[in-house]
């Protein structure tokens, strides 16, 4: 099965997408994660990704569309995969589409998860996370120790993400809302959208995905 994960930044795409590998036997794919990997290694690839991002600009939908073939042809995608936070426009769900068509596959069912803004501040804002380990912890949920210092590794080295601030969540909010919402009707179209909440533990969302999904 191919399946597209979206939602709104803090939604837990990631997090669920995770889960789901194991459910569905397909990979994760993450197209932010894969270009960082191809710009590491230096290939061909790697470094027109480069030439566009240590400008700051956005990458050209066709590279990330070569960049998703690649993968796709690798053994452990070979009967599909889920998208985690791509497309994001409905000029890259076309371009997806066309990829898939050349696989001769599809994109099978969209999960979007919503949360509605409000939770989203509170669930973002209150995020601290240890730069050298990478845990996350929440200031209300699920709080650091007391000492201050990770209570996985131990460094004392919790920070706030810059991103993770209250004005720059809202702002990441309305671009969601302008630039992603558009595929909820261009996936709307073809009776693929399956919208589950996002409000809750971490095992109630991944139950309803299941549901949704016949799973």
């Amino acid at each position: 099965m191919d399946l597209v994960i979206f939602g709104p930044p803090g939604a837990g795409k990631g997090t669920q997408a995770k889960r789901l590998e194991g459910l569905l036997g397909v990979p994760q794919i993450s197209t932010g994660d894969m270009m960082r990997t191809e710009r590491a290694s230096g290939s061909e690839l790697g470094k027109r990704f480069d030439s566009f991002m240590t400008q700051g600009l956005l990458v050209p939908d066709e590279l990330v569309a070569n960049l998703i073939e690649k993968r796709l042809g690798e053994p452990d995608a070979k009967n599909g995969a889920i998208f985690d936070g791509y497309p994001r426009t409905v000029n890259q769900a076309e371009v997806l589409d066309g990829t898939l068509a050349k696989l001769h596959r599809q994109v099978g069912v969209v999960v979007s998860i919503e949360v509605g803004l409000e939770d989203l501040v509170d669930r973002i804002v209150g995020r601290r996370v240890c730069e050298a380990c990478g845990q996350v912890y929440h200031l209300r949920y699920n709080p650091p120790p007391s000492s201050g210092r990770c209570g996985a590794c131990d460094a004392d080295s919790l920070i706030q993400r810059t991103d993770d601030t209250e004005d720059k969540v809202r702002t990441r909010y309305d671009e969601y809302k302008a630039k992603t919402e558009p595929l909820l009707h261009y996936y709307g179209r073809r009776n693929l959208v399956r919208a589950v909440s996002g409000v809750g533990s971490l095992d109630e969302v991944t139950q309803r995905i299941e549901a949704a999904i016949g799973k």
